[in-house]
């Protein structure tokens, strides 16, 4: 029972004063006596007024019940129900298991993502109308990630017909951005913020094309789940809470030098005291509601022949950008023929170029001829699966391109003479190629599975975590930097030019046998991505791993040079083998570089076996 003084009269009292005075005293020592909750506190307030009734209305009692609990929370150490606790320290292991489901599975990133997939095969959707429905509210979800200004790529099975789409909606550089002007403003290499690596982004045609062609849905209930949770708000998850702590310092430091391109970024993707969004802090973004109500209602046109469009192009034009109407007008995504490679006896699929997903099957095609080690945890795995990656890497980063500029055909690159002729490169000491410097970066990746044994493996990416830093006023439009991928080379396929695609390093995977399929996987990272695609499909085919043990396992990323990185799990040992190899050697103990990755397995009774990232709050949602 609240502690509460004998029965006073106002005549006790001589002023509004010493009343005022008396309940902010009585507060305060209650507060002071006890660790009670806000809840208990209002209604403590409740029998204090009716014991204790104000002599002239309520607002002198609210006045004077205000004060004491303000001072309570500036003086109290702790005063919550919460135990104190750190949402970033684990001080113990934890372990996952296969998730099994019959008629469904979606996995992400977050949880909600999963969450709003599997609402929607519950309420009668196919795997894409689930797809469609997590891209549509992951950039809102995870916005260190991907956002409505995002490209993307999709591979979709479709059980009834046994085939395997392909969908490449990766946007553009502006007509009017050239090599010469990247130059002319001092810069050696593409910059990864501001307007110069903006391109038209592709995601939101994608969606549309997704749902057009496979949904059951109309974009309106798909949108519904993203809708909400921008008008309502959510509750940040852990890892999306640390990279945006992380990567709001890179927007920070650009914004110093130019405010006027970053400040609606600013206020949108900011708190009002400048600090940003921490894990379990809650996010609104009412703008983003009334985008994604535009979309619903065009089919996405809205975004390239309308309202949206006009937004985009206006913004550029008052903050020093490069698009006009005919850059988003003219644009259109693309269904392609996935390319594949077979693995001892399975056969990986990927999304041709512009997208790197043949570094994967380049690697690939190399460790076929190769014998791995009989266990997984041998410096002799590692050393040979980077050095093919190394091998790929030199290749994919040359001749990879807009395939309308591409000199060297795909065929080429994967035919067995050739790959065999790369393979004779590795030996037992470390290889030095040439190619750049691979880093990692800000992407989601997604899959989906429904009753009918549909799959989709869809990943969606600004770049470099908020990508640009560019916002789209009144719009909740954040815009991706695709366009940092270009060289300035002229020389290079992938020389800068409008209305050219960059080299992209997003890449959905799926895996089929003898022509069935296995289903969708995926390791998002930028250029980790082939890397951790490797190492999952080996550890999976090779190692007999189930799929949550395979996106467990220790990874190690090549950086460049000699260079690699191996997470501590791995162990010092392996670590020390390496570099007796010839290796130069990093040990990291944080993971959420290497990759972050789901995958889902079909298996022979029809039951789907799923498996999710570790390295970031990665969920299986499963029916």
């Amino acid at each position: 029972m609240p502690f509460l003084p004998g029965r006073c009269q106002r005549r006790h009292f001589i002023s509004d004063w010493l009343y005022y005075n008396t309940v902010f005293q009585i507060v305060k020592l209650e507060n002071a006596k006890c660790s009670i909750s806000y809840r208990v506190n209002i209604q403590f307030s409740a029998l204090l007024a009716q014991t204790f009734p104000p002599p002239r209305g309520t607002a002198l009692f609210s006045c004077a019940f205000a004060r004491g609990l303000l001072y309570w929370e500036k003086t109290a150490k702790v005063r919550t129900i919460m135990p104190n606790f750190d949402p970033l320290t684990y001080r113990y292991p934890s372990r996952r298991n296969v998730v099994y489901a019959k008629n469904g599975v979606c996995c992400t990133s977050v949880p909600l993502g999963a969450q709003v997939g599997l609402d929607v095969l519950k309420n009668g959707g196919n795997a894409v109308d689930a797809a469609v429905a997590m891209a549509g509210a992951m950039p809102l979800l995870e916005p260190t990630g991907n956002g409505l200004g995002s490209d993307c790529f999709a591979l979709v099975w479709i059980e009834k017909e046994k085939k395997l789409y392909g969908l490449n909606a990766s946007g553009v550089a502006p007509m009017a951005l050239s090599a010469d002007e990247v130059r002319a403003k001092g810069f050696s290499e593409v910059p990864e913020e501001g307007w110069i690596p903006t391109m038209v982004p592709g995601a939101p045609a994608g969606w549309a094309a997704l749902n057009a062609r496979f949904g059951t849905k109309p974009l309106s209930e798909l949108f519904a789940p993203a809708i909400s949770y921008a008008e309502n708000g959510y509750a940040v998850p852990v890892n999306v809470g640390k990279l945006w702590a992380r990567d709001s310092k890179r927007i920070a430091r650009v914004m110093a030098q130019d405010p006027a391109p970053y400040e609606y970024w600013w206020k949108s993707f900011m708190k009002p005291d400048g600090s940003p969004y921490r894990a379990g802090d809650v996010f609104r973004f009412p703008a983003y509601a009334g985008t994604m109500r535009a979309l619903a209602e065009t089919d996405c046109e809205s975004y390239y022949r309308g309202e949206l469009m006009e937004r985009i192009v206006a913004h550029s034009r008052a903050t020093g950008g490069y698009f006009c109407e005919d850059d988003f007008k003219n644009y259109h995504p693309e269904w392609v023929e996935p390319i594949t490679q077979d693995y001892r006896g399975y056969t990986v699929c990927e999304i041709p170029p512009n997208g790197h997903g043949i570094t994967v099957l380049m690697a690939l095609g190399m460790l076929n001829g190769l014998t791995l080690p009989e266990q997984r945890e041998d410096a002799d795995y590692y050393h040979k699966v980077m050095e093919a990656i190394k091998l790929a890497f030199a290749d994919t980063k040359t001749y990879v391109a807009d395939p309308r500029y591409m000199k060297t055909k795909v065929s080429e690159l994967l035919s067995p003479d050739y790959l065999a002729a790369r393979r004779a490169l590795i030996t037992d000491k470390a290889l030095e190629p040439k190619a750049g410097d691979p880093h990692c970066g800000g992407t989601i990746y997604l899959c989906t599975a429904d009753a009918e044994g549909n799959m989709v493996s869809l990943i969606q990416s600004n770049y470099c975590g908020f990508g640009a830093g560019i916002a789209i006023p009144g719009t909740g439009i954040s815009l991706q930097d695709r366009g940092a991928n270009f060289s300035l080379d002229p020389k290079s396929d992938n020389y800068l030019e409008g209305g050219k695609k960059s080299y992209h390093t997003i890449i959905p995977g799926f895996l089929l046998k003898d022509g069935e399929a296995v289903g969708p996987f995926g390791v998002m990272g930028a250029f980790m991505q082939p890397q951790g695609q490797v190492e999952v499909l080996t550890s999976t085919i090779d190692y007999a791993m189930n799929p949550q043990e395979a996106l467990d396992a220790p990874r190690i990323q090549w950086i460049g040079g000699k260079k690699l990185q191996i997470e501590r799990e791995a162990g010092e040992a392996i670590a020390e083998q390496l570099r007796a190899m010839g290796h130069e050697v990093e040990i990291v103990d944080d993971r959420t570089a290497m990759g972050r990755g789901e995958i889902i397995w079909k298996c022979e009774n029809g039951v789907y076996a799923a498996g999710t990232e570790p390295r970031c709050d990665g969920t299986v949602a499963s029916w």
